[in-house]
C-alpha cells in the first residue's frame, strides 16, 4: 500500500516541539562524535595538538625575571595582567617591604648582621668607611635588599688589602644602586648564590672590581659601571672575575675545580681604565652567559683581550668593545678538560691600531664555535684563527 503523501499544512505545537527536541539530540550527538575524534590518539600514541584546548578560566603565564629566584608568575583574565609577586631584582623599588634606614658605617654593619628575609636596607647618601660583610641569607621568595644611590659610597680603607663588600655565604640578596671604592677588591662573593648585583658603580680598586668565587653560582651581575681597577697590580685588575685559577683551587675550593657556575654578566659598562680583562672566566666554571656588555679597553695594560674564557660551555654574545692591545675575545685551555664547548657569537667592536684577532682560540680548545656574525674591525690578522661557523 502506498505511503501517504506529506501533508502540506503546518504542524501543530506538539509536533514542532518534538521536531526541536529531535534536532537538539542530533546536535548533541554530533558534538560527542567530534569530541571523540579530537581526543583520539594518533598512531604514535600521542594526543594530536588539536586536542589541547585552551581553558575558559584564568591562565597562569610565566614571566621572565631578571633574577635567579623562583619564576614569577601572574594570572591573566580577559587580557588584563595582575602581578602575583614582584620580579626578583625589583626589591629596592617595591612598596610594602620592611625597611631599615641606615646613615653610618656602624648602623650599616649592624643592619647586615641582623638582616631578615624579605627586608630592605636603605643607605642614606654619604660615605660609609670600612669593610662590610653579608652573612645572612634570604630566600627565593623573600630576598634581602641593600639599596642606595650612587651618592651612597662604601669606601674601604686602603687599596692594599681587604674587600669593600663581601658576600660570605650569603644567598638571595639584591644589591643595587650604590658605589663601592678604595679597597683591594671591590665586591667579593664566596659561596654566595642567587644574588643580584645591579646598577652599582665599582671604581678605584687595587685589584678586580667584582669577583664571584668558591662555588658562587646562579648570580646575576647586571647594569653595573666598573672602571679604574688594577690600581695596585695591573694584571689583577679584571672588571668581573668568575671562579679561581687552578693554582688557587686548594685555597678556595678544597683542591677541586671552583664550580662557580650558571652566572650571568649582562649589560654592564666595563672600562675605561680597567687594566686587565673586562671579564675573566676561569677554568672550573661552566654554563654562564656574558651578553650585552660594553668594554672600553683604554689603559688595558695587564691583559690582551676584553673577555678571556677558560671554562666550559660559556656563551659570549652580543657584546661591544673598543680598543684592545691585541684581541677582542680569547678562549684558552689552562687545565685539562677545560676551555671546551664555548660559543662566541654576535659580538662587535673596534680593536684599534694594534689589533690582531677578533677571536683567538687555543688549538686544543675543543668544541669552540666562533660565529660568522661577529663583526670586529681593526683585526689585522682576521676575524679568528679558526674557521667561523
Amino acid at each position: 500500500m502506498p505511503e501517504h503523501p506529506t501533508r502540506p499544512d503546518r504542524a501543530g505545537p506538539w509536533a514542532r516541539r518534538r521536531a526541536a527536541l529531535a534536532a537538539a539530540a542530533l546536535a548533541v550527538a554530533g558534538l560527542v562524535v567530534l569530541s571523540f575524534a579530537l581526543v583520539t590518539r594518533d598512531s604514535s600514541g600521542q594526543a594530536p595538538r588539536s586536542a589541547v584546548l585552551p581553558s575558559a578560566g584564568p591562565t597562569t603565564v610565566p614571566v621572565p625575571t631578571v633574577g635567579t629566584s623562583v619564576s614569577t608568575r601572574r594570572t591573566t583574565r580577559a587580557g588584563v595582567d595582575h602581578p602575583r609577586e614582584a620580579a626578583a631584582g625589583g626589591e629596592c623599588e617595591a612598596s610594602g617591604r620592611r625597611t631599615v634606614e641606615v646613615s653610618t658605617a656602624g648602623e650599616l654593619q649592624r643592619a647586615l648582621d641582623r638582616a631578615v628575609k624579605g627586608q630592605r636596607i636603605r643607605l642614606a647618601d654619604g660615605v660609609y668607611l670600612g669593610r662590610f660583610v653579608l652573612r645572612r641569607s634570604g630566600t627565593a621568595s623573600q630576598r634581602i635588599a641593600l639599596c642606595g644611590s650612587r651618592r651612597a659610597v662604601l669606601r674601604g680603607g686602603t687599596l692594599k688589602e681587604g674587600y669593600v663588600l663581601h658576600l660570605d655565604g650569603a644567598d638571595h640578596w639584591t644589591l643595587q644602586g650604590f658605589s663601592v671604592t678604595n679597597g683591594e677588591k671591590g665586591i667579593m662573593a664566596d659561596r654566595a648564590s642567587h644574588n643580584i648585583l645591579q646598577d652599582i658603580a665599582v671604581h678605584h680598586i687595587g685589584h678586580e672590581g667584582i669577583h664571584l668565587r668558591s662555588f658562587s653560582s646562579g648570580n646575576l651581575v647586571q647594569g653595573n659601571l666598573v672602571h679604574d681597577t688594577g690600581l695596585r697590580k695591573a694584571r689583577y685588575g679584571e672588571g668581573v672575575y668568575v671562579g679561581s685559577a687552578h693554582s688557587n683551587w686548594c685555597e678556595h675550593s678544597g683542591c677541586k675545580p671552583d664550580r662557580s657556575d650558571n652566572n650571568r654578566i649582562l649589560g654592564n659598562q666595563i672600562g675605561p681604565d680597567v687594566t686587565a680583562e673586562g671579564v675573566d672566566l676561569k677554568e672550573g666554571t661552566s654554563a654562564g652567559l656574558v651578553s650585552g656588555n660594553d668594554f672600553i679597553g683604554r689603559n688595558m695594560t695587564g691583559a690582551d683581550s676584553w673577555v678571556d674564557v677558560k671554562g666550559n660551555a660559556w656563551t659570549v654574545q652580543g657584546n661591544r668593545g673598543s680598543l684592545s692591545p691585541q684581541d677582542g675575545f680569547q678562549v684558552h685551555v689552562e687545565a685539562p678538560g677545560w676551555g671546551r664547548d664555548n660559543v662566541i657569537t654576535g659580538n662587535s667592536g673596534d680593536l684599534g691600531a694594534d689589533g690582531e684577532y677578533g677571536v683567538r682560540v687555543d688549538n686544543d680548545a675543543r668544541g669552540t664555535r666562533v660565529g660568522c656574525d661577529n663583526r670586529v674591525s681593526g683585526a689585522g690578522k682576521g676575524l679568528s684563527n679558526i674557521p667561523c661557523r
